[in-house]
C-alpha cells in the first residue's frame, strides 16, 4: 500500500508543480500523431527509457498497460517495482484528439496531457511525451528496444525540442 500512497503523491506534486523541471523547450512545437488508433494502441508497454520524474524515483521494471473501456476511453495501468516491492496505480485515459490522451490516475481529482507523438507502424514503438516537457517516455512492446528503434525515438524527441541528453535508459530486468 506504501508503493501506491508514494506514487499517488508522487503524481499529484508532479501535476501540481507549475515550476519545476522541464526538458523540453517550450519555444518549440510538440506533435502528436495526426492518425491514432486507440485499439492497436491498447496492450502491455514496457518503459525503455525516461526523463526523471519524482513519482518514479527507485522505478524498475516500469510498464504500462493500456485496454479498450469504449470508443474514447481507455483504461491505464501503470506499474514498477521499488525497493523490491510491486508499485500500481490505475486510472483512465480519454482520447481528446488524435494522439492526445487525458490521464487521470488513482484518487487524483484532475488529469494530465499524455501526448503520444510518434509510434511505429507495427504499434511496437511508441514516443510519450506532455506539452509542458516535464516528462517523456520511450515504450516499446518488449523490455529491450533495437539501437535503430531507440535512435528514432530519440529523433522524435529531439523534433519535439527535448533535450535528449536527459534521458535515461529504464532498467527491465527479468522478473522470475
Amino acid at each position: 500500500m506504501h508503493g501506491i500512497k508514494s506514487l499517488i503523491l508522487g503524481f499529484a506534486l508532479f501535476s501540481l508543480t507549475a515550476c519545476g523541471s522541464t526538458y523540453r523547450d517550450q519555444s518549440v512545437g510538440i506533435t502528436s500523431m495526426a492518425v491514432f488508433e486507440p485499439e492497436r494502441y491498447a496492450g502491455l508497454w514496457y518503459e525503455v527509457a525516461s526523463f526523471p520524474v519524482s513519482f518514479q524515483d527507485g522505478c524498475i521494471n516500469t510498464q504500462a498497460d493500456y485496454q479498450v473501456l469504449d470508443a474514447d476511453t481507455l483504461s491505464v495501468r501503470n506499474s514498477c517495482f521499488r525497493d523490491g516491492a510491486l508499485s500500481v496505480i490505475e486510472g483512465s485515459a480519454d482520447v481528446v484528439g488524435p494522439g492526445r490522451l487525458k490521464v487521470r490516475l488513482g484518487l487524483l481529482p484532475f488529469a494530465s496531457d499524455y501526448w503520444v507523438l510518434w509510434v511505429d507502424g507495427d504499434y511496437q514503438t511508441a514516443v510519450v511525451g506532455t506539452p509542458s516537457g516535464r516528462a517523456g517516455w520511450v515504450l516499446n512492446r518488449t523490455p529491450e528496444i533495437s539501437a535503430d528503434r531507440l535512435d528514432a525515438a530519440r529523433g522524435v524527441l529531439q523534433f519535439n525540442g527535448y533535450d535528449i541528453t536527459q534521458l535515461e535508459m529504464t532498467q527491465q530486468d527479468a522478473v522470475e
